[in-house]
């Protein structure tokens, strides 16, 4: 396994990309062609505008001031606060609303303020997010225009080994938690991640993007391979451009299934699937053909496959329980909720991942748990046994240029000449 991968050379010699700066070109808010003007500058004002680069002024001249947006704070307080009167906030308010809605600005954003020596206030920027921010002049003829800070994209590999948890063992991999997200959207129909053992490992090529030396996102996974208990559980990236899924395991079956793996995030299980459980309650021996999942109360509780509400009601010992029909071999009943989602009822049509219900104590129990069950063919099956069919079969035509993706990834060999690897990785990037 150690040749599939090699770290140090794949840290080495993977390329880094960057994501070159977008034009900043500044969208006018006034009309005619006062607007224009101010897009055009001559003399000094245009050196200015040239030493400044995006930000289309220069920042150094002026005394520059960060807050943050504060809990009821609108728009309009912060350009009065910053030292604009009434009127000159709802005007400049008015001319850029085709350009950004002021109302969307949230509490705990930065915003920055750019004054003259003098104190007059000339710029204001709100950080949208992380990387993009928008720009409003507060001199007529007023104008609003975008920024965004460059992103770093680079491809790199984490080989973590579950020792404690994923999440600290991702952190101890240098990984970036965002991984974590990542994957489990991957392998949500295949891996129980709130079952993983000691030992279980996670090889993945990935795009990390960064902006300012900090992690934004991890949008993109090339390659994955999970390994438990001596087997292994590869996923490719392949994008068939036709809008479904992108990820397929190396028989070249899709990794999105027809359900998920679980119905909730659970802190363990309870109890099993069995037809000989004592009851904790009436102490009697009998079947319990489901699958206890301990939660806290309210926890929500989502559908694993797509289907049709058949009851949304209260059963007595079962409490209050959601069933569902998914097709024409399986349904599903989740038990003791506290209560149901909004709109839920019999002949709601629903969807995989859709929440449905939350974790509660309803019924004969003897604390917060979901009570978790599946029939196929009417029959009940037990839910960590249950085999879910692959959907969204990759097309025969591609799957020639399927298996020179898979074989540049899962087979690479000690034979493997270093650049040439690269190379090839390199081509499919």
């Amino acid at each position: 396994m150690r040749n599939r991968f090699d770290l140090n050379m794949m840290k080495k010699n993977i390329l880094s990309t960057l994501i070159f700066l977008l034009p900043f070109a500044a969208i006018s808010c006034g009309s005619g062609n006062d607007g224009d003007s101010r897009e055009t500058p001559a003399g000094e004002d245009a050196a200015a505008v040239q030493e400044a680069g995006p930000w289309s002024f220069a920042p150094d001249s002026l005394v520059v001031t960060e807050n943050k947006v504060r809990r009821g704070d609108f728009f309009s307080t912060i350009l009065i606060r910053s030292g604009l009167s009434a009127q000159e906030a709802y005007n400049l308010a008015e001319s850029c609303d085709s350009i950004f809605d002021v109302r969307s600005i949230r509490v705990g954003n930065t915003y920055r303020t750019w004054s003259s020596p003098s104190g007059r206030i000339e710029y204001v920027a709100y950080d949208i997010d992380r990387v993009k921010s928008v720009v409003f002049g507060c001199r007529p003829p007023y104008r609003t225009f975008f920024v965004e800070k460059p992103v770093l994209t680079e491809t790199k590999y984490a080989d973590v080994e579950i020792k404690s948890s994923l999440w600290n063992d991702m952190i101890a991999a240098d990984a970036p938690a965002q991984l974590i997200l990542t994957l489990s959207d991957i392998y949500a129909w295949t891996v129980d991640f709130f079952g993983l053992q000691k030992g279980d490992r996670f090889r993945v090529v990935y795009d990390e993007k960064t902006c300012d030396g900090e992690v934004i996102a991890v949008d993109t996974v090339r390659y994955a391979l999970f390994t438990s208990r001596g087997e292994e559980f590869p996923a490719v990236m392949f994008n068939q451009h036709d809008g479904g899924n992108i990820y397929w395991n190396e028989k070249g079956e899709s990794m999105r299934k027809a359900f998920l793996k679980a119905p909730l995030h659970y802190s363990r299980i309870s109890s099993g699937f069995t037809y000989a459980r004592k009851h904790p309650i009436t102490r009697k021996v009998q079947p319990h053909t489901g699958v206890d999942y301990a939660a806290p109360a309210g926890t929500p509780v989502v559908t694993i496959g797509d289907g049709v509400v058949t009851s949304a009601r209260n059963e007595g010992a079962g409490g209050n329980v959601i069933r569902i029909r998914h097709n024409s071999v399986y349904s599903t009943a989740y038990l003791h909720l506290s209560r149901y989602a909004s709109g839920i009822k019999a002949g709601k049509r629903v969807k995989q991942g859709e929440v449905i219900g939350y974790v509660g104590s309803t019924g004969r129990s003897t604390g917060p748990h979901l009570d978790f069950r599946v029939w196929k063919n009417g029959s009940p099956v037990n839910p960590l046994k249950m085999e879910s069919p692959p959907a969204e079969p990759l097309r025969a035509e591609n799957r020639e240029a399927f298996n020179l993706v898979l074989a540049r990834y899962h087979h690479g060999t000690a034979e493997t000449d270093t650049s040439e690897m690269v190379r090839q990785l390199l081509e499919h990037l």
